[in-house]
Order: C-alpha cells, then structure tokens, then sequence
C-alpha cells in the first residue's frame, strides 16, 4: 500500500496550482508550517525532490513534481467521487450536449430531477446538431448527450430513451389533415418545409428515397419552431420526428399529425457517452435515471 496520503497529494496539488506555501495555505485554510510539513514528508516517502523553495519568490516545480501534478489530479478527483457517492451524495460540474429539437422535451426533467436530489450537481446543457455532439463526445467536452442514431461515430456506448417515428405535419386546413395516416407519395407532389438540420434533412430524404420518388423542396429552415410555424401558416407541410405535446404552432395556430404508410422503422432517442472515458458518478446517476423514466421523456406518451 502507498504510504502518502491523499491529504499530502492534496497540499501538494495546492502548492503547485498556488506556486506558493503561504499562497496555498490560506486556500486550503491551514497553517503555511502544515503545509510545508506536508510537503516535505511527501518528498521524504517518494524519494524525490518536487519543487524548489525560494525564499520571498515562492516554489518551482522539478521535473519530479511536474510529472506528479500531471498525474494526481485525476486520483484527487476519483477519490473525491468515492467519498461522495458513498456518503450518498452528487456534486460537482456535469456537461450534457442534446440535439436541439429533442432538447425542450426533455432537459427541463433532467434538470428537475437534479435540482430536487442532488442540489449541488452543476448540470450545463449545450445544444447542437447530430453532426456536432457525437464529435464534441469522443472529444472529452461532453459527459453525457442526447440524440439519435443516426450516422453516428464509432466508439460511443449508448442506453435507449425513446423510438420516435417520422410523421407528417401538415396545415390544419389541408385537404390530408382530416387524415390518421397518409403515405409518402401522396405527398410528393406537395411543397415541402425541409427541417435542414442533421440528421432530420438525411432521415427525410431517406423516406422518400425508400418510397421511389422525391420531395419538392419549397423552403429548408435549420429551426423546428420556424417549420412548424411555417406549416401552419400554409406554406407546406413537413416531415420530422420529434413530437411537441400539443399540435399548435408558437403563434397558436392548429397543426394537423399524420402517420406515414407503410410503417417504417423508427429513429431512435439514446443517451450516448465516449467508450473511451469513463463515466463519473454524476453521469451514470443520470443516465440511470434517464433509462428508469424513459417513458415519461417520450413527448408521445405526454401528448
């Protein structure tokens, strides 16, 4: 067994950020003679010098104590999260990354369920698109993110929230809208509001691909709100796969829901993380309480 400390990693990791023992001490909230001590001991059990004391000039750090900083912080982190989680307790920052159409329906309960049993979590959310997240992931800027699964990267690891199946939105007074399900075709020769926006532009051209024929673009916007705003004013319809609870539009204007013949394979809502980095406690805490309530994530079962 090490016979350092975690405390002695801790002043030492404080001297180091501080360059400074009195600097470091008044951080920490101790005495600058415990934190030397500290560090003088921890040099003592390792065999090696960490840092060089210049008296009125503060510390420099040896080659020794640049490669023991690099290396503690990560030690200093897990075992903080040990104490944490068994204390039964979450705090500290955890960044979520979610597509910006699914975002609405479903941030606001995460965000509920960590403000109520763990306050001291700091959850930050960002939003972006399918190409974006899954990049900003592998990356390591992302803990955890929301999104579909499609034309997604290798090396993620992922948990199934929802399947959302494309529909079509039409304006209430078109002559489909009295409609429960319509098929592709029937819509071919219709204008289009193309959510351009990865993956809802792919996903749509897919379907129309699969049904032999091809959409008549009128308009790409890259926002859902705009689409749907400009479907019910008349200007088209659109196909997309995130389902709102209500059918009205942001100026309250209604909005017609068709199903699309035949049935065709849903797209798929997941929660996805990095195979490559390790989830903390604070991210396996929410994708477990993500994978327990999936259900009342999916705008379908809310409508």
């Amino acid at each position: 067994m090490p016979r350092y400390t975690l405390r002695q990693l801790e002043y030492f990791a404080a001297v180091a950020e501080a360059r400074s023992i009195s600097s470091a001490a008044t951080n920490l909230h101790v005495t600058p003679t415990a934190v030397a001590s500290a560090l003088t001991e921890l040099e003592r059990i390792l065999g090696s010098q960490l840092v060089v004391r210049r008296k009125a000039h503060g510390i420099t750090l040896t080659p020794t104590g640049q490669y023991l900083r690099a290396r503690i912080a990560a030690l200093l982190r897990e075992a903080d999260e040990l104490e944490r989680a068994a204390a039964g307790e979450l705090a500290g920052p955890l960044v979520l990354g979610c597509y910006s159409t699914v975002a609405p329906t479903i941030v606001p309960i995460l965000m509920k369920w960590v403000r109520e049993h763990h306050p001291r979590m700091d959850l930050s959310v960002v939003t972006g698109n399918q190409a974006e997240l899954p990049q900003r992931l592998l990356s390591g800027e992302l803990d955890l993110a929301i999104g579909y699964d499609i034309a997604l990267p290798e090396g993620l690891e992922s948990v199934l929230l929802y399947s959302a199946p494309p529909y079509a939105l039409l304006p209430a007074g078109h002559r489909l809208a009295h409609r429960e399900t319509v098929s592709v075709t029937e819509l071919a020769d219709e204008p289009l509001i193309m959510l351009d926006l990865p993956p809802a532009a792919q996903h749509t051209r897919m379907l129309f691909e699969r049904a032999g024929t091809e959409p008549r673009v009128e308009q790409r916007t890259t926002d859902f709100e705009l689409t749907r705003s400009l479907v019910a004013r008349g200007f088209g319809y659109s196909v997309l796969i995130q389902r709102p609870a209500v059918n009205r539009s942001y100026e309250d204007l209604p909005l017609a829901l068709c199903e699309i013949t035949p049935a065709i394979p849903p797209a798929h809502v997941l929660m996805m993380w990095s195979r490559e980095v390790r989830l903390n406690d604070r991210a396996a805490a929410l994708a477990a309480f993500a994978t327990r309530n999936a259900e009342q994530l999916d705008p379908r079962r809310r409508a």
